[in-house]
């Protein structure tokens, strides 16, 4: 019966006015209990009326007092040490200037008055006064909050970080009344701290708490609240924690924080994102600034995921004019409608929708736009699918590519930055192989007289949160209830994030002469078994209990390992620790245009096998894995 009548009134507030007069009765009683004091309780030796004329005395003068400093407006429930003083201050004002008055109109002015207060009457009052209504009020919070915990759920927390900001996390925590929060401890690398106490909170090392918190701890929350902490430090506090099902939470930005704190609400779990994730990167600014600042800029695939962010990150450089082709009309539109905002006064952005395999309609945009640079980032990327339709592929990664690096070239473009993939290195899918073709024919140009276009192409691995990735795929299953249904128990790939990967595309723009194959540091590869089983705990449910994880064989095309490099190309360092340049052999300019021609030329009247052998002829490295177009290698064997 009480939890339901608590649940609906509580947060019903007490009525100022009735709280005004609760003061006013703690003050009746304290100066009665004061009189009964000074007079040892011998009730009869009381001038009881003349007592009378002393509270009224003493009580207007305390009104006074309560009217200023508004002592009666606080919410109880809140009572906190701020609210003491403000009651230290009502009773400490009032009761000097009762006591002054007194002192004043007996002594000083003598004038015989029933109003004359005995000072020891008003220290006596003064101190059973103050203890009254600050323990009143402590009281009240203390029930309210016992009877709380008892309907609201109970949360076992163990914050890690024992400083200034794990302090701050553990006082929200406790003021927050829409759930029990029970704090089991802090945790701190610092040795120094372990087993001491701050403010009655036990503080542990690492393994301790491991040990003695986590073991028999069904339902506990890590909360790392550490700022400035580095990736790499929260992918290793996560993983110990993970590994014991325990969801790691973490604070917002500071920068998010409302007068040095942060509300409950804004805690969130750590997402998958947060684990690959790594260091921000530090690129050249001014250069890249020196490279897009009042240029024309074009690029293709500008719906995509690569192609919006670097145009996100271009905006930052005031180009000119950015040129946003696609052939994804919706895509196109809602990211034209996302930085409608965000761009500056003098840059412009004209957004066309266009297919880069359409030569006629691509001269007309190079004609009119005349571009300084070019991001080419169009492409299908896919592997299954590519695998599948291999037309597709060759129409838009390698001849979509000619097409727009032959116009770059006869449109005097200072630079053509090639989007590559790792999957064009040692290709074992039409997709990778239609790439490496495209980078085999664009680093091709550089060595051509007469062009004065530089060609480079960067290659990474695998983006968060792109079209077609892993995560969001594991996502979806997961939001359905499973299973995650993962290829091959040994299957690994790199990541790398998409502002990331954009930001090295931005600063191997700058940095590069012509005739780099940009390689980035993609990190460690990750497992990708590893990777669902991170995020159906990030999920807050259980392998195999609440999602199970099925293999359902690698895909046509697919490895099981990525590659940055083919056996035949090592690399060169670059100025930027991440990037590097790898030394890849590359054909004449006139094998790869006879190449193509013949591609082009069987593109309409070829089966798929007879167009995927002509791209093995071409790159005698591509060897397909697991798809029908292995027996053409056993057949060129």
């Amino acid at each position: 019966m009480s939890k339901p009548l608590l649940s609906k009134y509580s947060n019903k507030f007490v009525s100022r006015w009735l709280i005004l007069g609760i003061d006013i009765c703690i003050t009746l009683i304290s100066f009665v209990l004061a009189y009964l004091l000074r007079h040892n309780f011998n009730v009869l030796a009381i001038n009881w009326t003349l007592a009378q004329y002393h509270f009224l005395f003493l009580l207007y003068i305390r009104l006074g007092s309560f009217f200023f400093f508004r002592s009666y407006t606080g919410i109880i429930r809140y009572t906190s040490i701020e609210d003491a003083m403000t009651i230290f201050k009502v009773i400490t004002l009032s009761t000097g200037i009762a006591g002054g008055m007194s002192l004043l109109v007996r002594y000083w002015g003598d004038i015989d008055t029933p109003f004359y207060v005995p000072l020891s009457i008003l220290v006596i009052e003064y101190f059973i006064c103050i203890f009254l209504l600050i323990t009143s009020r402590f009281l009240v919070k203390s029930v309210y909050d016992t009877l709380v915990a008892d309907i609201n759920p109970h949360i076992d927390v163990i914050i890690y970080g024992a400083g200034t900001t794990g302090l701050i996390t553990k006082n929200v925590l406790m003021n927050d009344k829409t759930k029990n929060y029970n704090i089991l401890g802090f945790i701190d690398d610092n040795e120094a701290k372990s087993n001491k106490t701050i403010e009655g909170v036990r503080v542990y090392t690492p393994n301790h708490a491991l040990n003695k918190l986590i073991d028999n701890q069904s339902n506990t929350d890590v909360i790392v609240a550490i700022n400035n902490l580095s990736n790499t430090k929260k992918r290793q506090i996560s993983d110990l924690f993970l590994e014991k099902g325990i969801i790691v939470k973490t604070l917002p930005p500071v920068d998010k924080w409302v007068g040095g704190e942060f509300a409950v609400n804004q805690l969130h779990n750590i997402n998958i994102e947060d684990l690959l994730s790594r260091d921000p990167i530090q690129i050249d600014n001014l250069q890249i600034s020196k490279e897009i600042n009042s240029k024309v800029i074009l690029v293709t695939g500008a719906a995509g995921s690569i192609g919006s962010e670097i145009i996100r990150q271009l905006l930052s450089f005031f180009p000119a004019k950015i040129i946003l082709v696609d052939q994804a009309e919706s895509a196109l539109y809602d990211l034209e409608f996302e930085i409608r905002k965000k761009i500056p006064n003098n840059t412009q952005v004209q957004v066309v929708i266009a297919d880069v395999s359409d030569s006629n309609r691509m001269r007309r945009i190079f004609h009119s736009a005349k571009p300084h640079i070019v991001f080419h980032a169009a492409a299908y990327k896919h592997v299954p699918l590519m695998e599948n339709n291999p037309y597709e592929a060759i129409r838009v990664n390698v001849l979509g590519t000619r097409v727009i690096a032959d116009l770059s070239a006869e449109y005097h473009v200072d630079k053509f930055i090639m989007v590559s993939t790792d999957k064009a290195v040692n290709p074992t899918n039409v997709m990778g192989a239609s790439k490496r073709l495209a980078e085999m024919y664009t680093q091709s140009m550089n060595h051509v007289s007469g062009i004065q276009t530089k060609f480079i192409a960067t290659r990474f691995g695998n983006v968060l949160g792109s079209n077609g990735s892993v995560i969001p795929l594991f996502k979806k299953q997961i939001e359905s209830g499973g299973p995650i249904t993962v290829t091959h128990p040994e299957i690994t790939r790199y990541f790398m994030t998409i502002p990331e990967a954009c930001q090295l595309v931005l600063e191997a723009a700058a940095m590069g002469n012509g005739g780099e194959v940009f390689v980035f540091d993609m990190g460690d590869s990750v497992k990708i078994v590893d990777l669902a089983k991170k995020m159906i705990v990030l999920s807050g449910l259980r392998i195999d209990y609440d999602i199970k994880i099925e293999y359902s064989g690698l895909r046509p095309g697919e490895k099981l390992y990525e590659e940055l490099l083919n056996n035949n190309e090592n690399t060169l360092p670059t100025h930027h620790s991440k990037i590097m340049i790898a030394k890849v052999v590359t054909p004449s300019y006139t094998q790869m245009e006879i190449a193509l021609d013949d591609l082009a030329s069987s593109l309409y009247e070829c089966s798929s096998k007879t167009l995927v052998t002509k791209i093995k002829h071409i790159v005698p490295e591509y060897i397909s894995n697991n798809s029908i177009y292995e027996e053409l290698d056993r057949k060129k064997i």
